[in-house]
């Protein structure tokens, strides 16, 4: 956390305009963009993360006020606004690039993503729904490149934009 009170996570939820849809609507979150991280080309372009060749996921940055969101209520709208069971995929976009992703960057964020990772399975198994196949990494020492001007709030430029996001249809446990 920062002087000014903000702390950062980072998801990949496949696409990400949609995504950062989400989170940008949530009370207390202070500011979102969309880049490419996980891979391992530098800077890379938009044409080349869609090859699969740089490794790359796409990923949504969320600049948020813990004191307003907390980390996991972040990570309750993950779970639930893609699909975390399937692999490299999210509806009609497959690749690397589409893989369900949380970069951390804290202990305390190592925690909250994978105990609420726990309850979700818990939720998607009650329902015969498979394993969550979401990779949850360190941030530390990984890049955050972020993606071409275009690309930023996508979805508000452009209202009737494409907008894939599967879901599990499971809402998350409310214990």
């Amino acid at each position: 956390m920062d002087n000014n009170h903000t702390a950062t996570a980072y998801f990949a939820t496949g696409c990400f305009w949609g995504a950062e849809r989400r989170f940008w609507k949530m009370p207390g979150v202070i500011s979102t963009s969309v880049g490419y991280m996980g891979g391992e080309t530098a800077n890379p372009s938009y044409e080349e993360v869609c090859t699969g060749r740089t490794l790359h996921a796409e990923m949504v940055e969320v600049n948020y006020d813990p004191a307003v969101i907390t980390y996991k209520r972040l990570c309750e709208e993950f779970w639930v606004m893609h699909d975390p069971t399937s692999l490299n995929q999210q509806g009609g976009d497959i690749g690397t690039q589409y893989r369900s992703s949380i970069y951390f960057t804290t202990d305390e964020q190592r925690s909250i993503a994978e105990d609420t990772k726990s309850l979700y399975q818990s939720a998607l198994t009650a329902e015969g729904i498979g394993e969550i196949v979401t990779e949850i990494c360190s941030a530390d020492g990984v890049t955050y490149y972020p993606a071409e001007e275009y690309h930023q709030r996508y979805l508000e430029k452009n209202p009737n934009g494409y907008d894939c996001h599967s879901s599990t249809g499971v809402a998350f446990p409310q214990i």
